[in-house]
């Protein structure tokens, strides 16, 4: 068999001979060439040095810490450097800690290294309960070895932990007060570190807790340094004031240490009297002399004048250490207020209790001085404090400054960076503290928050008390039988619902008896649930079983949930557990599809003896969709950490998931109902108090309640615009803060020279309000419209408009939405709008037609010739009257006159009324002329304006 081929030479493109464009480049393509032929093209400027953490973080001792991912390098020669690293690593990283406890546990992370597997890689970084450092590392054979630096950090100072990997060897470096020691540890074998594996997590993770205290400066070396520059210069603020706080603390000890000694405290009912102390008291020794100087004395005057104050109350006991931070709270915002002219401002005296009641551990009046410092409230605004106020309150663990810190760090406001793993870090722990509390939403410390907007009439009309008139009458329709009311009043009597005070044996009994009925499923799962819990009435798992199979018997999808927890945590009985979570499940219950996810994560699934990670996360997925607050918790980690195969990280989906977990908070419910009760009340300034803690949560309608209070109170114009301001940046701003301000953008623009940029803004926010449904919204969208403002191309979307449709198209369309949102019937703006713009959309039609045209100038004429007619007719009208009466007037002075008048007299006469009479008759014919062209015009004219409006109708429909 033969083969026949041939070498072809090709020669490279760069020799080819160039073959000419048979066209000329278009005109944009010869300006981009123009622009970018003498552009030397530069890859982007990629480092090894990254900063992990560059503002302050509070970490509270738990399980909960920042998540940074690393990428493998753009840059190849960097790439390849890194993977020879692997196995033999040169990284440096550079930590800032400041630590206010020991830890609780035996250990508590610093820094460590999850990989792809979620087991622990290099590098692992550790803080003992003595003070001492471990590091821990993989080597290459898959060993993890560690060793424990005898160090004793100090407590209440910065220090910098410098740790250098260097092969098989590390070194430590520790850094406090200027004086630095170095711990040299080698291991049996080269170190394995490739930091794109997994993620890296400051402070504490699922798998560890964290330090209690915070992080200052992060920076990492990934291809290590031989010299670390990492400065810190914004922390000094943070000891200063905990050095403060801590000689604070120990001044009222020695206050308190010497009235109790000078004075023991005579026993008092109801208060428990330590027996030494009664000891002393028996002795009579009385004499104690005073510890403390009259620098510190002066230094801190507002605390040692509020001891004084209550020195009687320290006396009897009555008022300990830990009653000081409550006490100097409410005594701080009882005077919070001083009115000067026209405009309330901050007290100094206030913000000083303030800041000692911050010391002692309340944690709403960190929040508060936060507030003050950030915003303004009657002092210069001063951020690094607000800063410092703000870490302070987060690091107590108080549930409302996390959610103050999470917020601010997911909208980048207040100097707080935008770092969306900082927001994640604390809103997961809030969130777990709000799961917990979840459990005991019944108590009376936590009301369910509801949303109630104090510019609303209609919202505050809603609020109701136990004795009114509803209340009254769905009593006495329930003591008549009816289910649906025993079902309400118990309802809201049992959560508090609408301003009501708890009261749960009230509302058991309502509750059960419309579940003692036997009719309706809901009420017989309701008292069920009751039964089991033991709220309110004794428990009874026997009674509670039989009202659930009954109610799932009658069609209950919870019921079915509940015997599945019956089933699986009383009976131990799994396999039928499943069955019913799975049944409930796909019935839409949502607490069944949390605990579904529970059973992947355990293995439990009958059949499926292994966990299945990714099972449980997607039935965590689907029950968050519909606001279960544990689910949103675990669905919320995976999406941060990125971990799980399959999904990708998301840590912004995360961080609103778990921003509407904690605003659904019990006790910041509880503290928005005191708010609106003392609002009510007119305690305006403790509800404003109240109101502005929630709305530096990130609590929308608290904050446009907050903009409400800033006006009512005289408080500065900055302070009403800055939280309506606020209001807007939510994921899902209500409506009116919108509207709000999009009206203080376009007012502003009449006043200011970026005017149009102000309208810009202006119509974003209607845009924004008319797309979450305002009828307002998309009123002011026309008016803008009208005035010849572009609208954005989001508008167009949202009202499904094409982009090239003409102007009276567009506003046509919004115009119709807003009549479908608007109450039917009612005359609205909206109404009257789209009424004008298809009245001149149908006369421009009408325009293009000659006939049409000629129909609309013939109407036009002919009720002209009518107004003509009329006129003329209402002239002749008057003038026979004045014509007869000059003839009267004649006729009797001829009567008066002589009857001896000559005949040529009366010649005379009788010729100028024969002239009067055929001027008479003249004027008679005109009459009747101008009478007859007018019932003419008339008839003409109706006849074109029927034709007319019909032409126009038709147009019209």
């Amino acid at each position: 068999m033969l083969r026949i081929y041939k070498v072809l030479q090709i020669k490279p493109l760069s020799e080819r001979p160039t073959k000419p464009p048979a066209e000329c480049p278009s005109w944009s393509a010869q300006l981009m060439w123009q622009l970018t032929s003498n552009r030397i093209n530069h890859c982007p400027h990629e480092s090894d040095r990254i900063d992990m953490l560059k503002f302050p973080l509070a970490s509270t001792g738990e399980h909960f810490g920042i998540v940074r991912r690393f990428q493998p390098f753009i840059d190849r020669t960097l790439e390849r450097a890194r993977l020879h690293a692997v196995t033999k690593p040169s990284v440096t990283l550079s930590v800032w800690i400041y630590l206010l406890k020991w830890c609780h546990q035996e250990n508590c992370g610093i820094i460590h290294h999850i990989n792809r597997n979620n087991s622990y890689d290099s590098i692992l970084m550790q803080l003992t309960d003595t003070g001492d450092i471990i590091i821990q590392a993989r080597v290459k054979t898959g060993e993890d070895e560690a060793f424990q630096a005898t160090v004793v950090l100090p407590l209440r100072k910065w220090i910098r932990l410098d740790c250098y990997i260097q092969d098989s060897k590390v070194l430590l470096d520790t850094t406090w007060d200027d004086e630095t020691s170095r711990y040299v540890y080698e291991f049996h074998d080269s170190i394995h570190y490739d930091d794109a594996d997994g993620y890296f997590e400051i402070g504490g993770s699922r798998y560890i807790p964290g330090i209690h205290g915070y992080f200052g400066p992060v920076r990492y070396y990934r291809l290590g340094t031989e010299k670390v520059k990492n400065p810190q210069t914004t922390l000094h603020e943070l000891d200063k004031t905990h050095q403060e706080c801590h000689e604070m603390k120990a001044f009222a000890r020695a206050f308190l240490k010497q009235v109790t000694e000078s004075h023991p405290p005579s026993t008092i009912k109801g208060v428990c009297t330590p027996y030494f102390i009664r000891l002393c008291g028996q002795i009579g020794e009385k004499i104690s002399t005073q510890t403390w100087t009259w620098e510190k004395q002066l230094k801190y005057s507002t605390l040692f004048h509020f001891l004084q104050k209550h020195e009687e109350e320290i006396k009897t006991g009555s008022l300990g250490l830990k009653d000081l931070r409550s006490a100097l709270f409410e005594q701080a915002v009882s005077t919070m207020f001083a009115v000067k002219q026209a405009e309330s401002n901050i007290t100094s005296e206030s913000t000083a209790l303030l800041q000692v009641s911050s010391c002692f551990g309340n944690h709403k009046a960190s929040l508060l001085l936060a507030t003050i410092h950030l915003s303004g409230l009657g002092h210069t605004v001063d951020k690094q404090q607000g800063h410092v106020y703000s870490l302070i309150g987060a690091a107590g663990d108080n549930r409302f400054a996390l959610m103050h810190a999470g917020y601010k760090h997911s909208q980048g406001i207040d100097g707080f960076p935008k770092d969306l793993d900082m927001a994640y870090s604390y809103y997961s722990n809030a969130a777990a503290q709000t799961s917990m509390d979840s459990l005991r939403i019944h108590e009376d410390n936590q009301y369910q928050p509801e949303d109630i907007y104090l510019s609303n009439p209609e919202d505050l009309n809603s609020v109701i008390h136990n004795a009114s008139d509803i209340i009254q009458y769905l009593k006495y329709t329930a003591e008549q039988g009816d289910i649906e009311s025993q079902k309400t009043l118990g309802t809201m009597l049992y959560w508090g619902q609408r301003g009501l005070v708890k009261d749960t044996v009230s509302a058991v009994k309502w509750l059960e008896r419309s579940a003692l009925q036997m009719k309706d499923p809901s009420a017989m799962y309701d008292y069920s649930i009751l039964l089991m819990k033991g709220h309110g009435v004794k428990r009874n798992y026997t009674r509670g079983f039989r009202l659930l199979k009954r109610a799932a018997a009658m069609g209950s999808i919870n019921a079915l949930n509940g015997l599945g927890w019956y089933h699986g945590i009383k009976l131990n009985d799994h396999e039928n557990a499943v069955k019913y979570f799975q049944q409930a499940a796909l019935n839409g219950s949502y607490d069944s599809m949390f605990n579904l996810g529970l059973y992947h994560l355990s293995g439990q699934i009958p059949g499926s003896p292994r966990r299945n990670q990714t099972a449980a996360f997607q039935q965590f997925l689907n029950a968050s969709q519909f606001g279960h607050i544990a689910a949103s918790v675990e669905a919320a980690w995976y999406l941060s950490t990125g971990s799980l195969e399959g999904v990708s990280q998301d840590v912004e989906r995360a961080v609103i998931m778990l921003k509407k977990v904690c605003e659904r908070n019990g006790h910041l419910g509880f503290m928005i109902r005191e708010a609106l009760q003392a609002y009510l009340q007119g305690s305006w300034q403790e509800a404003f108090v109240k109101y502005v803690l929630a709305a530096e949560s990130g609590l929308g309608f608290a904050q446009s309640n907050v903009a409400h209070l800033c006006e009512e109170l005289n408080l500065s114009h900055d302070c009403q615009w800055r939280y309506h301001n606020y209001s807007i940046l939510n994921y899902d701003p209500h409506p009116s803060a919108l509207l709000k301000m999009g009206d203080y953008y376009y007012l502003s623009s009449s006043t200011r020279e970026d005017s149009l940029s102000l309208v810009g803004r202006a119509i974003s926010m209607y845009g924004r309000a008319a797309v979450a449904g305002s009828p307002q919204g998309m009123y002011n969208l026309v008016v803008l419209a009208q005035q010849g403002h572009s609208l954005p191309l989001s508008i167009y979307d949202s009202f499904n408009v094409s982009h090239h449709e003409e102007q009276d198209v567009v506003v046509e369309k919004i115009l119709k939405r807003c009549l479908e949102t608007e109450d039917d019937g009612a005359v609205t703006p909206c109404s009257l709008a789209l009424l004008g713009v298809q009245m001149g959309k149908a006369l421009r039609r009408m325009t293009q037609n000659g006939a049409q045209l000629l129909l609309a100038y013939a109407s036009l004429l002919s009720v002209t010739v009518i107004t003509v007619i009329m006129a003329l007719q209402s002239c002749l009208e008057q003038r026979p009257p004045r014509q007869r009466a000059v003839a009267l007037r004649a006729g009797a002075s001829s009567v008066s006159q002589d009857v001896n008048l000559n005949r040529e007299q009366d010649g005379i006469m009788g010729e100028t009324y024969r002239a009067a009479g055929n001027q008479w008759l003249t004027i008679l014919n005109g009459k009747q002329w101008l009478r007859q062209m007018g019932d003419f015009a008339v008839t003409l004219s109706g006849v074109c304006l029927c034709a007319f409006w019909t032409t126009l109708l038709y147009h019209l429909l």
